[in-house]
């Protein structure tokens, strides 16, 4: 009679799940609108399926998001289900995360052992910028999470010697291209490279197998591109962020090369836009027309704007990692000049240097101070690991080419690792929430490589086996560098323990082999508590929805200094008693002015240059037809210019006629909460949203528009 072997619960993995869930879950209630760009979208494509299937902005289907629309479509179902809401457009991404933490532990359990895998999905769930991600409606955990599947199919294939696995792990990236287009591509050198070293066929066949799964991925990643780019423009809505309404125009010029060598799309106006959902960083002032906001619970000024923080490397209350980095630190270091570290407070996107305070362009841009506490808290042990892994699995009795198991998925990960920090480490074009993409690897050679490393430091007498304290020491440095930066109090604390740690490894090194791995476990621990504070950091102090991040600064800069989405309530109830039969609420020049009233009304605004107010897509003889068709009746121009110098523009103002600003203008501004009931305009915790449309600043001019010239 045979026995059933039943597997046993890991209680240790549901015990990091657990955490995940509360990271990435406990408080997103509180944000209503989110990142009010996505948010306007999935209120606008729970209309109609062709919204739907577009990405639409608005309810007509005047212009899309700057994204493709997989994500949107699981936020969207979300939003049917449970109704249009801050957490319920979250829900989808705050899943991915915890789905990634899982994930994780299953591809590197396999071969690296339970204790390796467990690591790895704890580094994983306590990734900062990770935790920060998932707590918004930015799309990029869906991505890894898409990106991880495509990783479990490949070791499929690679173990089962299927092609079914290798062609759905490709067939993934291409689903991941339709989340957040060439990024996905990041991960394809990794994807190449392993299926060559691991797989257990002859090389014609790996190379016919390669070329068969590229193609399928290049036709799943451009099928919706090709899709709407056949369809005719009067049919569909104009491609936002494109200028030639051109999806593949948009992947491979905006969202793809745009990325490396520097943003150009949307900055040749008034008002650069920033992408993603973000608002121009060089304009504070694009807002809800003559709103004025309330001064919040967190602290926020009237203007907006996060209050000047206190200099000096602590915290004003006097010790806690809760306050800003010291003004003028230049963010150096390993990094070289002026590193990028975030300036005298605030949101790191403020501050520091590079296009969106991301550091300074070179070889060690992940170390410095704009980037490093975002995800590099690990990162020497992940590189020292890779050394760890290959030295412990080598064999005098096989070639140096002949890799066992562990070396390959070591190499894997590697090729994951070093292709995206080399792009992160040059490009001109991202924001710090990116930096997601490269949790898995540095995870996965975290966990795998401590348990590398600490096998050499058991058995090995030679230089290989003081890799352990030294990684620990290196590691602690880094963390203290971070940290510095907050606090030198909590610096010193973390550096005597760190520090300590690694010292009592090197000198008790083999004498006492159980109580060195005691205090080997002690000190990954003691090396996991700093990068576990800053996952916090969103729940605590509250997140910035449009451009997620972590750390002390956010209790000062009000969730990174971002307004909430508020509407003029006045305005509101102007329009809809004189706009009554168009199609159009009102335009105006760019969709984060537009969005919070998309949400709060759910009726069609029209941004009429897509997210950063520059996307070509009216004419004035089309605009004309409109108006005299009576699609539009009103025009709001914010008062920051953004997008002032199109034609189109210049024609209402010319030829508008303005509306006398008693009739529309409020003091009174609520917020435009997903459901779309009136709301006070508190800045909510974790609802920093996005800049555009929000209260903070009067200004701006009402055009009741006649077609006339």
């Amino acid at each position: 009679m045979e026995m059933v072997k039943q597997r046993r619960l890991d209680w240790y993995l549901i015990g990091i799940a657990v955490l995940a869930a509360f990271l990435n879950f406990w408080g997103v209630w509180n944000d209503d609108t989110v990142n009010p760009y996505y948010t306007a979208a999935v209120t606008s494509m729970t209309e109609n399926w062709s919204n739907f299937f577009y990405g639409a902005l608005d309810p007509s289907g005047f212009v899309t998001v700057d994204k493709p629309p997989v994500a949107l479509w699981l936020q969207t179902i979300s939003a049917l289900i449970f109704g249009i809401h801050g957490w319920s457009v979250i829900l989808p991404q705050a899943l991915a995360g915890v789905g990634s933490v899982l994930l994780l532990y299953f591809l590197v359990k396999p071969t690296f052992g339970k204790w390796a895998g467990r690591i790895a999905a704890l580094v994983m769930a306590t990734t900062p910028i990770a935790v920060a991600v998932s707590r918004t409606n930015n799309v990029d955990s869906i991505l890894v999470f898409v990106l991880l599947l495509g990783a479990w199919a490949l070791f499929k294939a690679v173990r089962k010697g299927k092609i079914g696995f290798l062609l759905l792990a490709f067939v993934l990236i291409g689903v991941g291209f339709n989340v957040k287009m060439l990024q996905a591509y990041m991960v394809v050198p990794a994807f190449l490279l392993f299926y060559l070293i691991a797989a257990k066929l002859n090389w014609k066949k790996k190379m016919l197998h390669l070329v068969i799964a590229l193609v399928m991925m290049l036709g799943v990643s451009v099928s919706w591109a090709v899709v709407v780019d056949s369809t005719s423009a009067d049919s569909r809505p104009y491609v936002g962020s494109s200028q030639t309404n051109s999806v593949l125009e948009l992947a491979f010029g905006y969202n793809g090369m745009e990325r490396l060598l520097g943003q150009e799309t949307g900055t040749n106006s008034g008002g650069a836009g920033q992408g993603d959902g973000m608002p121009s960083s060089s304009n504070n002032n694009n807002i809800a027309p003559d709103a004025s906001t309330e001064s919040s619970q967190n602290g926020q000024s009237n203007s907006g704007q996060p209050p000047t923080p206190p200099s000096g490397s602590s915290s004003s209350d006097g010790g806690g990692m809760g306050g800003t980095p010291p003004s003028g630190n230049g963010g150096g270091g390993p990094g070289g000049q002026n590193g990028g570290g975030p300036q005298g407070g605030g949101s790191k996107m403020t501050g520091g240097t590079g296009m969106f305070g991301t550091g300074t362009a070179g070889p060690l841009r992940l170390f410095q101070t704009a980037l490093g506490d975002q995800i590099s808290w690990l990162l020497p042990m992940a590189l020292f690991g890779m050394a760890a892994i290959f030295i412990a699995n080598w064999s005098r009795k096989r070639r140096f080419f002949q890799w066992n198991t562990a070396q390959k998925e070591m190499a894997f990960w590697a090729a994951w690792l070093i292709p995206v920090a080399g792009f992160f480490s040059i490009a001109g074009f991202f924001h710090h929430y990116y930096l997601i993409m490269l949790a898995p690897a540095i995870a996965a050679l975290t966990g795998a490589g401590f348990m590398a490393l600490l096998h050499l430091f058991r058995k090995n007498k030679g230089v290989p086996g003081y890799l352990l304290p030294t990684t620990v020491i290196a590691t602690t440095a880094l963390q203290m560098f971070f940290i510095a930066q907050y606090s030198m109090l909590w610096m010193g604390v973390v550096g005597i323990i760190g520090l300590g740690l690694g010292t009592i490894l090197f000198v008790i090194k083999r004498k006492q082999p159980s109580f060195t791995s005691w205090i080997a476990i002690a000190s990954l621990i003691a090396l996991l508590l700093a990068p576990t504070y800053w996952a916090l950091t969103p729940m605590i102090y509250g997140g910035n929805s449009a451009l997620p991040e972590s750390g002390p600064q956010l209790k000062t800069s009000s969730g990174g200094g971002f307004a909430d989405a508020t509407v003029n309530e006045k305005l509101i109830a102007y329009l809809e008693k004189n706009s009554s039969g168009t199609e159009f609420l009102f335009g105006t020049t760019d969709a984060s002015t537009a969005a919070p009233y998309i949400i709060k009304t759910g009726e069609s605004v029209m941004a009429l240059g897509g997210f950063n107010g520059t996307d070509p897509i009216l004419t004035v003889k089309e605009l004309k037809q409109m108006i005299k068709d009576g699609k539009i009746k009103y025009f709001y121009l914010p008062s920051n210019n953004k997008g002032s110098s199109s034609d189109v523009v210049t024609w209402i103002k010319k030829n508008g006629t303005e509306v006398d600003n008693s009739e529309w203008s409020s003091e009174t501004t609520s917020t435009a909460d997903a459901t779309t009931s009136a709301t006070t305009s508190e800045n909510m915790q974790g609802g920093g949203g996005m800049q555009g449309g929000a209260g903070g600043q009067s200004g701006g001019t009402l055009y009741k528009l006649t077609g006339e010239d």
